[in-house]
């Protein structure tokens, strides 16, 4: 065994690790406090599916990488390959997707009773559980067209190359293809940060505004180290740079993955690693920004 491979091969076990362990643990506290109360509150909806989705990334690209980076590369065939690379995708897609629903759900529920947002406040709580649902079954069935669209490209013009994507060897590859695949995947994730970024950016300005507003009515005599304000809006400030920092660029490489003809070792395995990180360490942040609207109106 190579020695890189050996050291991302444990930096892929430590991940998967801590995010099992992250992921199930938040979601096996949501699930049975739905058991014994019933009903959830709409953030804590948007939690578990958004947990169920990092998991369902962990599970099924950080095993995978953790395996054929010890050496264990023929313990699935092609048909388990496309499955897992077909997880990998549905669960990415609906992370980010959740993601979004969070932070435009919380900037919508800490917005001005006043504002043009009044009636979104109202109504947003009764149907967030059927367009997640919606979500899950539009990315089901878009990651599901893609590669039949890729093996029947494939088995028409008899291309007989083959070209590494992502962690799974594929035959065919092609501009067309590469262009598809940016227009499905990473184009609708750069416009979903973009919203992340949006929504998160009026939560930090509203919250600025309330601190301004009732920063005279607090008593001057009481020592705040810290208003309820300013840690809100430092809890956003660090889901939205852990977002960018891993997903957007995850997005850009794995672009470029779909454009490049043979991508190399380095860059398939970096984009892994990147790609794992925020469903690795986004149950430890977004846990406490899911406090953001106590924290304003405390």
């Amino acid at each position: 065994m190579d020695l890189k491979d050996l050291v991302i091969g444990i930096v892929f076990l430590l991940q998967s690790t801590v995010g099992i362990l992250g992921n199930f643990s938040f979601l096996s506290y949501y699930l049975m406090h739905y058991y014994n109360e019933q009903t959830l509150k709409t953030t804590d909806l948007i939690l578990t599916h958004l947990f169920t989705a990092n998991s369902l990334i962990i599970l099924s690209k950080g095993l995978f990488h953790t395996m054929k980076s010890f050496g264990m590369k023929e313990f699935t065939n092609n048909f388990g390959c496309e499955f897992l690379l077909y997880i990998q995708r549905l669960g990415r897609s609906m992370s980010i997707s959740s993601t979004c629903f969070l932070s435009v759900f919380q900037a919508i529920t800490i917005s001005s009773g006043n504002s043009s947002w009044l009636t979104l406040k109202v109504k947003a709580p009764k149907h967030i559980g059927l367009f997640i649902s919606l979500c899950w079954i539009i990315y089901m069935a878009i990651n599901m067209i893609f590669p039949v669209y890729m093996k029947t490209k494939v088995n028409n013009k008899n291309l007989t190359h083959n070209s590494v994507m992502k962690y799974c060897t594929t035959s065919g590859h092609d501009d067309l293809t590469g262009s598809l695949y940016t227009a499905l995947f990473v184009l609708p994730e750069i416009i979903l940060s973009v919203i992340i970024v949006w929504s998160s950016g009026s939560m930090v300005v509203f919250l600025y505004r309330h601190k301004q507003r009732v920063q005279h009515i607090r008593s001057t005599g009481v020592s705040y180290r810290t208003f309820p304000e300013s840690k809100a809006t430092h809890c956003i400030l660090t889901l939205v740079s852990t977002f960018i920092g891993f997903y957007a660029l995850s997005s850009i490489l794995q672009g470029c993955i779909a454009l490049i003809y043979n991508p190399g070792w380095w860059l398939v395995n970096i984009t892994a690693v990147i790609s794992m990180c925020f469903p690795t360490l986004g149950p430890f942040v977004i846990n406490h920004h899911s406090t953001v609207p106590r924290l304003c109106f405390s």
